[in-house]
């Protein structure tokens, strides 16, 4: 075969070096393959209707009913979200050395394959754009909205400033806006109140921002906690079918957080949990 090919050659280029035609190679069939279905487009992570006169709706655990909705609440799901809290002004104790995020826990959560959802403030996807965005393409979590600045949206919460009602949609699209800037693309539309604190002045101004407000039903303690081990057992202790879980993510407010979920991951998957995002426990 080799030889009779190698004869085809030479024939052919004599033939082209005395004014002839060299015979044009037979054309290769293309394989032909189905028509590749087109992606699908990505899911539009479930919201709550509007309440009364267009205020934010709120949603803080997997609601209790009958038929189908009695049996979603049976399941065994439970939502571990953590707050990436970080205010506007924190910016020269986060250059003099204070680490208001916190790696190791989401490096924790990575090897858990934990499903969660950040509530992330602006300024921290400011703060830390390289971790803000690694969680942010990341499939293990969603990203949703904690304020940009952390401001309360009610008086006498916590000691933190106070949005202005008339600024505090420009607050949260202003948190969204530093999203997109860091490349954060796993953002879903909810939004938790900084110290969840709200009243009905604040859910009638924040309307227009078109979010779900997040709250929760287990409080998990570790703010400023120093024994892992009394977190652990008070969200152990708290924990139901559908329930939503509030933690950290600021390793110099929490610093036992990490350690915690090391203990809480094990113990529910013993107890039959299957951990979810809050955009599948609000979806169920």
């Amino acid at each position: 075969m080799t030889v009779l090919m190698a004869a085809g050659v030479v024939i052919g280029g004599a033939l082209a070096g005395c004014g002839g035609t060299a015979p044009a190679p037979a054309p290769v069939p293309t394989p032909t393959s189905p028509a590749s279905a087109a992606p699908a487009p990505p899911k539009k992570p479930p919201t709550m209707a509007p309440g009364p006169a267009g205020r934010t709706p709120v949603f803080e655990r997997r609601p209790t009913g009958g038929g189908a909705a009695e049996k979603a609440a049976a399941e065994k799901v439970v939502a571990l979200t953590f707050d990436a809290d970080m205010t506007a002004d924190q910016g020269p104790r986060a250059k003099a050395g204070e680490r208001f995020d916190n790696p190791e826990l989401i490096a924790l959560l990575r090897r858990l394959k934990v499903p969660s959802t950040v509530f992330m403030t602006g300024r921290w996807a400011e703060e830390y754009p390289a971790q803000a965005k690694g969680i942010g393409t990341d499939d293990l979590f969603e990203v949703a909205n904690h304020s940009y600045s952390h401001y309360a949206f009610t008086a006498d919460c916590y000691g933190l400033p106070v949005v202005a009602k008339d600024a505090m949609t420009r607050d949260v699209e202003r948190a969204f806006s530093a999203f997109r800037q860091a490349g954060v693309r796993n953002v879903v539309p909810y939004f938790r109140f900084p110290g969840g604190c709200y009243d009905d002045a604040a859910l009638r101004a924040l309307g227009p921002a078109n979010v779900t407000a997040v709250q929760w039903d287990v409080v998990s303690g570790d703010a400023f906690a120093t024994d892992a081990g009394a977190v652990a057992e008070q969200v152990l202790d708290g924990v139901r079918p559908g329930s939503l879980v509030v933690m950290h993510c600021t390793r110099s407010a929490a610093p036992v957080t990490a350690e915690a979920i090391s203990r809480i991951v094990p113990e529910l998957r013993k107890r039959g949990y299957r951990f979810v995002k809050v955009s599948e426990l609000m979806e169920g």
